[in-house]
């Protein structure tokens, strides 16, 4: 695994709600747990709300507080996709309360059935808890029965809490005049914000760093910098993915530190792609592909493969066969000489895409003549040039870059050995 090359226990920056890994650099996210954990066990509120852009850290807030709340005195919903019908929502809700499958189909029923397990829950000492994850994907019926819910409580306090975390569209909804009822009801109102400082960025991927194992920092200074940069000041989910990114592009090319020349390169691709998303314009693949980043002196970065020039490194070979690499672009005028000739090729399913990958035919004879480690090099620029032909694959919100890269570059493996005893033969 890529994090191993840097003496790492586990993966630091994956994009999971993972409380093990949870850095207390993020204020906002600090304020919003101890502020929610308040309104549960001590507030005496019916209702929460965290809200925040996309990336910003809502799901592992709802983690962290499902984590510190005692299990001997909560019976704990938690509900991940609330866009459903309101009858959908309370059998879910009932379901994990009674931990079988509710059947009840009637409305009616349901709030009976709901209310009843409230009481039945309060009568134990113990209090219901329910957290909606994405609620910004409820509709604006659900959202008035939701407050019609809360009125099922005891004349003394509150049989259960609700929490709500959700986009910015939630809060929009939550504030808006026609829905003042429920903005009332709520008992604390987060909003999530991005880490807040470059300071607290680098204490974040260090800490991160740390506890997936390492024994001293090797993000520099600078490459703190660039993230802070690129990663729109300190989005936590573009800080992970390029961090990601970052230890993967050191692993292929033999980096002992991340320094701001390989953040600038992996974070641009974010960059770039943003523009074209939320601009519209119409970007030439080949003239981006022209564009070089300095990274220390007598180093130079080519983007957008992630090739690295060392002085130190001893296969000048297989250097030189990464910088012949070249995508067959659509765009590409067909040469004269044969297609088998020139490269070989195949369609494959790389997560939910169909593409086309090609070996050059020079390259392929390089990868014959070398060792496995050459042919695995190889095969990393390569795939890295596909992600770059097909921007699609990398940036797609449902697929983690550094696992496409690593299934495209598994297959660019077996082609070549596939193809390495016929090319020795002739």
């Amino acid at each position: 695994m890529y994090y191993e090359y840097w003496g790492l226990s586990k993966a630091p920056f994956d994009n999971v709600p993972d409380p093990s890994m949870y850095v207390e650099s993020h204020s906002s996210v600090e304020t919003a747990v101890a502020e929610t954990l308040f309104a549960i066990e001590e507030g005496n509120e019916c209702m929460a709300v965290i809200v925040g852009d996309v990336g910003s850290g809502k799901t592992l807030s709802l983690r962290l507080i499902l984590d510190a709340l005692d299990q001997d005195k909560y019976r704990i919903v938690l509900v991940t996709n609330p866009d459903m019908s309101f009858v959908e929502l309370l059998k879910e809700i009932i379901g994990q309360l009674t931990d079988k499958e509710c059947e009840t189909k009637r409305k009616i029923e349901l709030l009976e059935t709901f209310n009843r397990l409230l009481f039945e829950t309060a009568e134990r000492g113990m209090k219901v808890v329910i957290l909606i994850d994405e609620a910004n994907a409820m509709s604006g019926p659900n959202l008035e029965s939701l407050r019609l819910l809360t009125n099922m409580q005891d004349d003394s306090h509150n049989l259960f809490t609700l929490v709500l975390a959700g986009q910015m569209e939630l809060a929009k909804r939550l504030e808006h005049p026609r829905r003042a009822n429920l903005y009332q009801r709520i008992g604390t109102y987060n909003r999530i914000e991005r880490i807040e400082s470059i300071s607290a960025l680098k204490d974040y991927v260090e800490t991160r760093l740390r506890l997936a194992g390492a024994k001293e920092p090797f993000f520099t200074e600078g490459a703190i910098t660039s993230l802070w940069k690129h990663s729109e000041h300190g989005v936590p989910r573009l800080v992970n993915k390029i961090c990601k990114l970052c230890l993967k592009a050191g692993e292929t090319n033999g980096f002992h530190l991340v320094d701001e020349g390989i953040v600038d390169q992996i974070g641009s691709r974010f960059t770039r792609l943003r523009s074209r998303t939320d601009q519209k314009e119409d970007r030439h693949p080949e003239r981006e592909s022209q564009k070089t980043f300095e990274r220390s002196p007598g180093t130079r970065i080519d983007f957008p493969s992630l090739e690295a020039v060392h002085k130190t490194q001893k296969d000048e070979a297989a250097l030189r066969a990464i910088r012949t690499v070249e995508t067959i672009s659509p765009s590409t005028p067909e040469r004269k000489e044969p297609q088998e000739q020139r490269e070989t090729a195949w369609e494959t399913d790389i997560g939910s895409f169909h593409i086309r990958i090609a070996i050059p035919s020079d390259v392929m004879q390089q990868a014959v003549s070398s060792t496995s480690e050459v042919r695995t090099k190889l095969a990393g620029s390569l795939a890295a040039q596909t992600l770059q032909k097909y921007p699609q694959l990398a940036f797609s919100a449902s697929h983690d870059p550094v696992a496409l890269w690593s299934d495209i570059r598994k297959s660019i493996i077996s082609a070549m050995e596939e193809r390495t005893p016929a090319l020795r033969a002739g």
